[in-house]
């Protein structure tokens, strides 16, 4: 008996979520869970049941955003094994991944980029392990000794958060076309061969 009733409330917290979402992405953090609860056609006290307070459900948004991009940077490093001739092609892949996820989860996107008022720790975060990834990478031989890959980490998330607001969520570019964009200008560069 008790089984069904945890599956509505399962069903319930994920719909909390989901309006959340889109609700934060929308009015930032002057979202207000009157119209949360509303949207998603249950009242206010079952939003207890769940969160304790508004804050509670940020932060549940914001947490699934950073261990999502966490994970996806962490399997973003070249394996030692990578042929050099191999390096262009995984290092695309892995960016419209990236872009992918950005794309398909634009509400937790725009909380975790643009929204959350601790955005700055965790863009530094992002730079730091992207850094972590390049340095052991440039180790390995795959890039040039004398490059700044703090520079590097710092040029290339700057590039994801912009290209993300400007063209990846007004839906301008995709996935695919961006990293492809963002690899060749990053690996290849702009002088004519």
């Amino acid at each position: 008996m008790a089984k069904p009733s945890r599956e509505k409330g399962k069903a319930s917290k994920t719909r909390l979520l989901t309006i959340a979402a889109s609700e934060f992405a929308k009015r930032g953090y002057n979202a207000k869970i009157s119209d949360i609860v509303a949207a998603a056609g249950l009242t206010q006290p079952a939003f207890y049941i769940y969160y304790p307070s508004k804050e509670a459900i940020f932060e549940e948004l914001v947490q699934a955003f950073h261990n999502r991009v966490r994970t996806l940077i962490e399997n973003s490093l070249l394996d030692s094994a990578t042929e050099k001739q191999n390096v262009y092609e995984h290092i695309k892949t892995k960016l419209e991944m990236f872009f992918e996820f950005l794309s398909a989860e634009p509400d937790l996107t725009r909380i975790g980029l643009f929204v959350d008022p601790n955005r700055a720790q965790v863009r530094a975060e992002m730079v730091r392990m992207v850094q972590e990834n390049l340095v052991k990478e440039q180790q390995a031989g795959y890039f040039r000794s004398n490059l700044d890959m703090e520079f590097v980490a710092e040029c290339l998330v700057s590039m994801i958060e912009q290209l993300t607001e400007t063209r990846l969520l007004p839906g301008l570019s995709s996935a695919e076309r961006l990293a492809t964009q963002v690899v060749d200008l990053l690996l290849k560069g702009m002088i004519k061969e």
